[in-house]
């Protein structure tokens, strides 16, 4: 043996001629089965079904009334139990809470359905920082918040297959002394510049509203980010597909569909945009678990469980003079139920609101208009064993493709990153696909084989032995799953009013935000909910 191949070279080269043989010799595996799983968009299309409307057999009463019992409806819920409001119902489409927070169990093995992490709040987000403190995932040491380290996201966290190898991180490495690499340090300069250094209240807050709008934002929140890119002289392939890559990533669309603002504010509201190598910048951490964000959705439940009516489709909204009238379809009992309330939160889609809300405000009826939502593929994959690797840096908790030529595909994660066995075994892995709106239908019909394959094929251009590792495909879609930031969405006069409703009927939705995460979800429940109700 050549004394200067190390043990490490050795096995990156056998893994590579591993790799090669199983290209060049395919061979026909059977295919794992398929299902779907998740949300169930029969009972939502109620809505549109222009059936009459029937007749309710049951009649129930709450003091507070909230429709949804996604992170908006359960903080909204959470909100109004502090206060010591006990009559409190929440209406679920589905039977679980969460909505796309929600997840699943896959061979014994707990997985998410939709979103799956969680960053560091940033200061302005206090009632998602006061709540994690509750659950003991952040304590004060020393003056300083600290983080429970079991529950971060264990190392190493994310690598991007470039170049016919496996790099660590998502940007793609460039040469310092590249074009590449330049104008990676003027997007970065960029992004502190517009993220500014004046104390108090800063540009770009998580949440949104609590950010200062001025002139120069607003004009960032009237253009495409392609277009500002463009202006700014940022045309690299490398950087713009990484950009690209972000704004699918977390507003489910990209740099051409997006607002300058939403692709500056995914940096400013953070950390800003580290250059490999030569940041000096605190990294962001995050908080995950193999179930994803269905993690956080148990401990926001469990308190509320016997408040929580799962299986409800909400069918009407009248507000009245002394109170607000739900009709709501029992999907267990197949009975409409009439519910009366003094207080209602409609914490829903906006699209949705508009359409069960009787005499809608004008602002909803704008609001609704004004927003598109995108259409998501997530697919949970069985494995029965390791998937064959290519050479670099080593298995990550998220794993992502570079494809500049486009594609729906945003890579995935692999739900036993997070555990603590000593060697590596069956897994499921986590993969993402955010469509464009014309797939809405299709990714309606029936069949999930078409939609298998394709998470396979993509899948197989890093892994080409996924298929005969594959054991079974859980699909889950999501025909509406968040709304897109737009050029002229952030800082709207409708989405403005509807936060500062505090009237019988009042909104809490990441629709309120233009954009869904987390952070503005838990932050609307919670402000929605304060001051008290009417009475």
């Amino acid at each position: 043996m050549n004394a200067g191949l190390s043990r490490r070279a050795l096995l990156t080269t056998a893994a590579s001629a591993a790799f090669a043989g199983a290209a060049c010799t395919p061979r026909a595996e059977p295919p794992p089965p398929v299902s779907w799983a998740g949300a169930a968009h029969q009972r939502g299309h109620r809505l549109r079904a222009g059936q009459p409307l029937p007749t309710a057999a049951v009649q129930k009463n709450a003091a507070v009334l909230i429709v949804g019992g996604g992170i908006a409806g359960l903080a909204a819920a959470r909100g109004f139990a502090a206060q010591g409001i006990d009559d409190i119902a929440v209406l679920e489409l589905e039977d679980q809470p969460g909505g796309n927070s929600r997840g699943h169990v896959l061979a014994g093995m707990a997985c998410p359905l939709g979103a799956h992490y969680l960053p560091l709040p940033t200061p302005e987000a206090h009632e998602v920082s006061d709540w994690l403190h509750e659950l003991g995932l952040l304590r004060q040491h020393l003056g300083r918040t600290v983080a429970d380290e079991r529950h971060l996201c264990h190392s190493p966290q994310e690598r991007l297959f470039i170049d016919g190898a496996w790099v660590e991180g998502l940007l793609p490495p460039a040469d310092p002394a590249s074009d590449t690499a330049a104008q990676y340090r003027r997007f970065a300069q960029a992004v502190a510049a517009l993220q500014g250094s004046q104390p108090g209240p800063r540009r770009f807050a998580l949440p949104a509203h609590r950010s200062v709008w001025s002139a120069e934002v607003a004009a960032l929140d009237r253009q495409t980010f392609v277009h500002w890119l463009q202006v700014q002289g940022l045309n690299d392939e490398r950087l713009r597909w990484y950009l690209d890559y972000c704004c699918r990533d977390d507003y489910g669309a990209g740099i051409h569909t997006v607002s300058a603002w939403a692709g500056v504010h995914y940096f400013a509201s953070r950390h800003g945009f580290s250059v490999p190598g030569e940041s000096t910048g605190e990294s962001e951490g995050v908080f995950t678990w193999p179930e994803g964000n269905a993690w956080l959705v148990q401990r926001l439940a469990a308190p509320l469980a016997a408040r929580i009516h799962g299986g409800r489709t909400v069918l009407q909204v009248t507000e009245q003079r002394h109170g607000v009238q739900v009709l709501a379809w029992n999907e267990h009992t197949q009975q409409a139920e009439n519910w009366t309330a003094q207080q209602l939160v409609l914490a829903t889609p906006l699209f949705i609101a508009a359409r069960v809300l009787q005499n809608p405000p004008e602002a909803l009826r704008q609001a609704a208009a004004l927003l598109l939502h995108a259409p998501w593929l997530v697919a949970n994959v069985h494995l029965d064993a390791p998937l064959l690797d290519r050479p670099g840096a080593p298995p990550a908790w998220d794993s992502v493709r570079y494809a500049p030529g486009g594609g729906t595909a945003l890579g995935y994660v692999d739900a036993m990153h997070q555990s603590l066995r000593p060697h590596p075994g069956p897994t499921v892995i986590t993969a993402y696909h955010t469509l464009p709106a014309n797939e809405r239908t299709a990714l309606l019909a029936p069949d999930p084989v078409p939609w298998r394959d394709r998470v396979l094929d993509d899948l197989a251009q890093t892994h080409p032995d996924i298929r005969r590792r594959a054991q079974h495909v859980a699909l889950t879609r999501w025909g509406h799953a968040m709304a897109v930031p737009r050029p002229g969405v952030q800082h709207h006069p409708a989405l403005q009013a509807l936060r500062q409703l505090r009237g019988r009927v009042r909104f809490a939705h990441a629709d309120l935000a233009g954009y869904s995460v987390f952070e503005e979800a838990f932050t609307l429940g919670s402000e929605v909910a304060s001051p008290a109700p009417v009475g």
